[in-house]
This record gives C-alpha cells, sequence and structure tokens, in this order.
C-alpha cells in the first residue's frame, strides 16, 4: 500500500521531456513507481487539470539567521522550493566568536536588508564553528530542506579579526587558517563557499564587506580547500564594474578564474544580469564563462528571471523623497503620523521646493547608489512604476506607464507624481524600480540569459532585502510569465518542459544532489502540484511578522494545489500544512 498516490496529474518530470498522464506512488519519503500504481493508498490526491512537477531548488538564498528561529521558511516554500542553498554572497552567521555577533549582524543588516532588531532577537547564536552551526540548525524542524555554504565574510572575520574589515591583505597564516576551517566544514557537510565582490554591498556601519577586500592569494587559498573532494561547489557574485575606480572588467575576471580553478575542477558559479552603466558586461561573462567551460571547468551564471528590482514606498528601506529635508524631519515617526503629515499642501510644497541631501558617506549604512538614484530620479522616473497595471501584475512595462509618463499624462512635475502616488493606500502603496536587467526596458536580454545552455535560476535573495526587494517568487514568475503570459503576449518565451527542468534537474546536477530533481522511482518525494493556467502572483505586501516587529515584504500566491517534501505536504491549497519533514542537506 502506498502512503500517498498522486493521480491524473500531467506530469513534468524534470528532464526536459514532454508531460505525461501518469500516477505517482510514494510510500515513506521516496518515489516508488511512476506509471498505473493499480496499488491502495492511505492517501489519495486528485491532480485533475494540474501540472506535477519535481520540488523546486533555489540555489540562492539568504534564510542563515531566520532557519534558526523560524520553521516556516516563507516566502520560498510558498513558491514550491523544497530545497533552498544559504550563505550565498558570503554573508552568514558562522563561523562566529561571541565578540564578532553584532559585527556580522551588521553586515547581513546592511548586505541584505535584514532588520538587526529581528535578527538580534531570533538568532539562538549557539555555536561558534560552522559544524557547530550546520548541527544547530539541524536540530530544528522545517517545512523544507536546505543547504548551506561556508560564507566568505564571517571566515575572515574568524580568522583575521578587526583586520578584515579595513581592507589589508590576509597574510599567509590567515589564507591557512581559512583554507583549514572550509575544509572542516566541506568535511561535516558545506554544500560549498560563496564569495561576494559587489560594491553595492556595505555594512550597516557603511563600510566594505571583508570579502570585497580579498586578494588573488586568498581566493586561491581557499578554493585548494576542495581538493581531493568529489563534492562541493563555489560561488561568487561580483559587480566587475561598479563603483570604485579601481574596478576593472579584465582584473576582476581574471581573479575569477583563478579563484575557480584552484578548486580543481569543482563546479562554479557566478552572477549574471545587466547594468545600466555597464550594459554589455553580461556578454562579457557569458563569453569569458564559455571560455573557462572551454578549458574544462564547469561554471554557471545565475540568471534572474526578471529585473533584480527595488520596492520605493514610505514603508520601504528607501524611497525618492527620504533625502528631503522635510521628509528627514519626520522619518521617525509612524507611517499613519508621516501620511497625515504629508498630505498637507504647506508641507508638500515646502518639501518639493527642497534639494536633497546627500544620504551616503561614511557611518552611514545607506549604499552610494541611493544618492545616484535620487540625483538622478528625472531620468530614472521613466522606468519607475506602479506592478498593478490593467488588473494584473505586469514587471514589464514601458514609459507610457511609468512614473514619468504618468507625470506628463496629468500635467505635473515627476517628484509631485512620485508624492502623490506614495501616499496611495495610507501611505503604503508600493512603487517598483528594476535595476538590472532593464536597460532596454524589455527582456529580450534576459531571454539571452536564462536560454544559456549554462544557465541557472538563481538571484532570489530569499529571506533576505526585505524591506525593498521581493523576489523569493523568482520560481513561480519563471513558470507564470516566461511559459505562459509572455506566450500569449507573442514574445519569445521558454518551453513548459523546460523551464521546470531548469528549477529541477539542473539545479540538483550542479549542486551534486543525486536523490532530488526528477520525478522518478527511487527519488526522494519531492513534489509540486500546481494549477498551472490560475497560477498567478499578486503586489507584494508589507507584513510586520518577524521578530521584533520587524517587517517584510512578501507576495501573494495562488496555484500550488500541493508541495510535497519527503513525502509529506506542506503547502495545500497555497496554505502551509503543519507537517515539518525538512531537514539540512549535508553534501558527503
Amino acid at each position: 500500500m502506498f502512503d500517498v498516490k498522486i493521480v491524473n496529474g500531467s506530469v513534468i518530470d524534470g528532464s526536459g521531456s514532454k508531460a505525461i498522464q501518469a500516477n505517482i506512488g510514494i510510500i515513506g519519503s521516496k518515489i516508488v513507481e511512476v506509471g498505473e500504481c493499480k496499488d491502495q493508498a492511505k492517501q489519495t490526491i486528485d491532480a485533475s487539470g494540474a501540472i506535477v512537477t519535481p520540488g523546486f531548488i533555489d540555489v540562492h538564498t539568504h534564510y542563515d539567521g531566520q532557519v534558526s528561529w523560524d520553521d516556516e521558511m516563507q516566502p520560498s516554500v510558498n513558491h514550491g522550493v523544497t530545497t533552498a542553498v544559504l550563505g550565498n554572497c558570503g554573508v552568514g552567521f558562522a563561523p562566529c566568536r561571541t565578540e564578532d555577533r553584532d559585527r556580522l549582524i551588521k553586515l547581513m543588516e546592511g548586505v541584505e536588508d535584514i532588520p538587526g532588531t529581528a535578527l538580534h532577537e531570533g538568532i539562538q547564536w549557539d555555536w561558534e564553528t560552522f559544524p557547530e552551526y550546520m548541527d544547530a540548525i539541524a536540530s530544528k524542524p522545517n517545512t523544507i530542506d536546505y543547504a548551506v555554504m561556508v560564507p566568505h565574510d564571517p571566515l575572515r572575520i574568524y580568522a583575521m579579526g578587526e583586520r578584515a574589515m579595513f581592507d589589508e591583505p590576509a597574510n599567509e597564516n590567515d589564507i591557512k587558517l581559512m583554507q583549514k576551517l572550509v575544509r572542516e566544514a566541506l568535511e561535516a557537510g558545506a554544500i560549498g563557499f560563496s564569495t561576494g565582490r559587489s560594491d553595492s554591498h556595505k555594512t550597516a556601519d557603511g563600510d566594505w564587506t571583508p570579502a570585497s577586500e580579498a586578494g588573488r592569494d586568498e581566493l586561491v587559498g581557499i578554493a585548494q580547500a576542495f581538493h581531493g573532494l568529489d563534492f562541493g561547489v563555489l560561488q561568487a557574485v561580483n559587480d566587475f564594474d561598479m563603483v570604485r575606480p579601481e574596478d576593472n572588467f579584465d582584473n576582476e575576471f581574471e581573479l575569477m578564474e583563478a579563484y575557480f580553478k584552484a578548486s580543481g575542477g569543482r563546479p562554479g558559479s557566478m552572477s549574471l544580469m545587466q547594468r545600466d552603466f555597464a550594459p554589455d558586461d553580461w556578454i562579457k561573462i557569458i563569453k569569458g564563462s564559455e571560455k573557462l567551460n572551454e578549458d574544462g571547468l564547469d561554471i554557471r551564471v545565475q540568471v534572474a528571471p526578471r529585473a533584480i528590482g527595488v520596492f520605493n514606498g514610505l514603508n520601504c528601506t528607501f524611497h525618492p523623497l527620504m533625502g528631503h529635508p522635510s521628509y528627514l524631519a519626520i522619518r521617525e515617526k509612524s507611517l499613519a503620523e508621516r501620511v497625515e503629515i504629508m498630505k498637507d499642501e504647506g508641507f508638500k510644497a515646502q518639501l518639493l521646493s527642497e534639494t536633497p541631501l546627500q544620504l551616503a558617506g561614511k557611518g552611514s549604512s545607506v549604499p552610494p547608489i541611493v544618492d545616484m538614484l535620487i540625483a538622478q530620479f528625472d531620468q530614472l522616473a521613466e522606468k519607475i512604476f506602479k506592478l498593478d497595471h490593467d488588473g494584473e501584475v505586469d514587471y514589464e512595462q514601458d514609459n507610457e506607464t511609468s512614473i514619468a509618463g504618468r507625470a506628463r499624462a496629468d500635467g505635473v512635475s515627476i517628484w509631485e507624481k512620485v508624492y502623490d502616488l506614495m501616499l496611495e493606500d495610507d501611505g503604503q502603496a508600493l512603487l517598483y524600480f528594476p535595476i538590472f536587467n532593464y536597460t532596454e526596458m524589455n527582456y529580450d536580454n534576459v531571454y539571452t540569459m536564462l536560454t544559456h545552455p549554462k544557465a541557472l535560476p538563481g538571484l532570489s535573495d530569499g529571506g533576505a532585502h526585505v524591506g525593498t526587494i521581493c523576489d523569493a517568487s523568482f520560481p513561480t514568475y519563471l513558470l507564470q510569465y516566461w511559459t505562459r503570459d509572455r506566450a500569449r503576449k507573442g514574445r519569445s518565451c521558454i518551453d513548459l518542459e523546460r523551464a521546470i527542468q531548469m528549477l529541477t534537474a539542473d539545479g540538483a546536477d550542479y549542486l551534486g544532489l543525486k536523490d532530488r530533481g526528477l520525478i522518478k522511482e527511487g527519488m526522494k518525494a519531492d513534489i509540486n502540484i500546481i494549477d498551472y493556467e490560475n497560477l498567478h502572483l499578486g503586489v507584494p505586501k508589507m507584513v510586520q511578522d518577524l521578530p521584533a516587529g520587524g517587517q517584510r515584504l512578501l507576495q501573494p500566491v495562488n496555484g500550488y494545489k500541493g508541495v510535497f517534501v519527503s513525502g509529506q505536504m506542506v503547502i495545500e491549497n497555497d496554505k502551509l500544512t503543519t507537517a515539518r519533514p525538512g531537514e539540512l542537506v549535508r553534501a558527503n
């Protein structure tokens, strides 16, 4: 007798093969039959009219702190993710000595926009070393499975102390210690190592992140910790050409090449996106990665399926008016109080007459890009818009529906228009600004990225940027938009079976996880039942559900009839169940 039998569904098994009508029999945590499945079952689920897929694998999340206190792993679980990889971009909370806890919280608060108060109250800190961290989080139940990367920032601080924060190169002993600690973590089951070299990443005190200061010897030395292992991956996020004038694409790419090659052939991945200030870098990254693969490496490019953008609003971390002196005078008041003040026509006139102040700089957690965005708002308003357009959530709009387009239509300035729009919905209105992947205000370049043979869906940052970004919905968007809605618009799209393969088997192959990513006899029973025709994303909402009253953006979703982890249903009709079968995945 089966424990669970899923019947009458259209099975897309993750291999890239066409959908088939089949039933699935599950005993315990495993799929034991795909086909007719004549035997009786303790529970039979009718998947008529739905597609049945393997559970999704999100290779790029930041639940490093949340996993220590939260057993739900929202919002990723709501979007069909059954395995998440933590510890990306070089940020995390282990290894960590007691005296460095505040420093790591400021790092995560600044880089990933997770409220420090929530982290202070939520994190349990029952670890020091990375293996101890793994044991600590593994002892707690969860909805979904998760694997962990060793993050470069806490590793460097653990090895170098305060020297890690002040643009000082690691010496030979520092590198040897970091290499030793990474090897210990890998042997304990860490899925890999991550480093972050983004100039938009700052601590809450406005300092550069420790990993961004690492040189060639340090990165090569750490990567050598993988020698002799048949598991483990390397990850890097790198802006290549960004803020600091000494940055140079060729120099940075050569550094990444040395880093990946030093591992002895382990798979690696780097972020891929188009940036307005260097609009052709993404092409150079693809060509560079192709050369590395021709040289015998296995390098993937992590691609976001839509613009990587930020939400602006009075209830968000950032918005266009935050540098105006009149707004700065009321910024500490509650949302309701600010809205009431801003409704006054005299206050509005005074604010709109002002020149915004500079917010970034030493001692400020505001990244320099914020000042740049405010200074260039006249131009940027051409591609800032409300997501709800013609009754749908639309991430691919043009400048007619932008803030600037609306201002022209109404005969007002862009500053007055954005002021009025942010007061809508009692001050909870959200405006969307696509920073990356939207240079030409269309997704043709994203299509090229997504359809590259080494493309890996990533960069969702689930669990991070909670006050300004809401991209844990990437898996749902890839299905809803790229295989269905965009096709209806007559634009280039992706086959449904290929999209499922990207979200499942491709991630499992990259990570070396041989027990998941396919619907196949003997595989782990991580399964999604999706009402594909009615799959729908709503407009994100700000909720206050983090420790210490911290807030985060969550995006409503409809269409997940069932999400199974190890044969247990954790989502039923888009709602969490009480099942908590998720566990730490150890790579070895």
